[in-house]
């Protein structure tokens, strides 16, 4: 095994996907659709459709979906309702979503022209908070209650497939006898002596799973990707037989999940009826002042149009610097903008 699975949807914000970039990935799959819904802050006036999948949010324009977003889940800070003035709605309650990605934090509007209907709000806010309740299944977890009176805790939908006493974690000099477990989504170890000292490395955060040597001898060696910070694991297992077995269970249970991942987020639709304003108190959502978006009919690049200046930062407004671009002082952009960024337009 020494190729990862590529899950960027949860991950990354994109602007404008290719069509096959909309459709859903192996693991992927959607939750709720809504007809009637306007980027409210990127394409005013525009009606669309949004998507809501165990990944992301896509939205897209009804008459081209070649203009659309993806959103992953992975990206976003803060969800909060506003009262918002749109063009095709007039004064309506609107969905603002917070994000950030590469260090850039963006923000998007979306508005349901459904009047009345809260399913847009607890269909993205109970999706969001699946998500953010499941972080085992796709990230590391160090020094976590994984135990639960000296027993695993399984995951829903999870399933042990292999329990492996006397397992050497070699992060340490002298290294730490424990216990290691495989099953149908992660492995883990735990030390016997100190069951707080564990790791739980899920299949979607395994960059490679290789047998090497060790100054301990043979050693089964698991590295990660990137996004959990590139750890390198080694355990040691007697004998070098049964190391090997190990090895083998963990490649091809490896296998068998990349065709089909299992990413934690359940969440079915809801068909009680609620009003907006109980859909806000029961998914504790923020509320502020009334904002009015203006926006002309030509199509504003996404950077420009989606970009969240963060008034908090520094805590105060940036010094202003000569522009010699445009012969003017102007605010500091933040590290790695391009005042181009800001000021191209495309055409509609």
């Amino acid at each position: 095994m020494s190729e990862n699975m590529n899950v960027w949807q949860d991950r990354e914000i994109k602007f404008d996907c290719s069509i096959s970039e909309l459709g859903c990935r192996p693991g992927e799959f959607i939750i709720d659709a809504l007809d009637s819904v306007e980027d409210t802050k990127g394409n005013s006036g525009e009606n669309g459709r949004i998507l809501i999948t165990n990944l992301r949010f896509i939205w897209h324009a009804d008459n081209n979906e070649k203009v659309n977003l993806s959103i992953g889940l992975y990206c976003i800070l803060n969800i909060s309702t506003k009262p918002i003035k749109t063009k095709l709605r007039g004064v309506s309650e609107s969905l603002f979503i917070l994000t950030k990605h590469n260090g850039v934090k963006f923000e998007f509007i979306f508005t349901y022209m459904v009047p009345g209907s809260p399913r847009m709000f607890q269909s993205i806010l109970a999706v969001h908070k699946a998500y953010e309740s499941s972080k085992l299944y796709r990230e590391v977890k160090l020094r976590g209650a994984i135990l639960n009176k000296g027993q695993l805790k399984h995951l829903p939908k999870e399933q042990l497939y292999n329990k492996i006493n006397g397992v050497w974690n070699l992060s340490s000099d002298q290294g730490n006898l424990g216990t290691f477990y495989i099953t149908n989504i992660r492995v883990i170890w735990h030390a016997n002596m100190n069951e707080n000292f564990n790791v739980s490395i899920p299949y979607l955060q395994m960059k490679a799973v290789k047998i090497r040597d060790s100054k301990f001898g043979v050693a089964l060696v698991i590295e990660t990707l990137p996004t959990s910070g590139n750890y390198v694991l080694g355990f040691k297992i007697d004998p070098e037989d049964k190391l090997k077995d190990v090895f083998k269970e963990i490649s091809s249970l490896y296998k068998i999940f990349s065709s089909s991942p299992i990413f934690g987020v359940d969440f079915e639709v809801e068909d009680r009826t609620q009003t907006i304003e109980e859909a806000r108190v029961n998914s504790m959502i923020q509320k502020s002042d009334d904002v009015e978006i203006e926006q002309s009919d030509e199509h504003v690049d996404a950077f420009a149009a989606y970009y969240a200046y963060d008034q908090n930062e520094n805590s105060s407004v940036q010094e202003p610097v000569y522009s010699e671009e445009l012969g003017l002082a102007i605010e500091k952009l933040k590290e790695g903008y391009q005042l181009k960024n800001l000021w191209d337009i495309l055409s509609g």
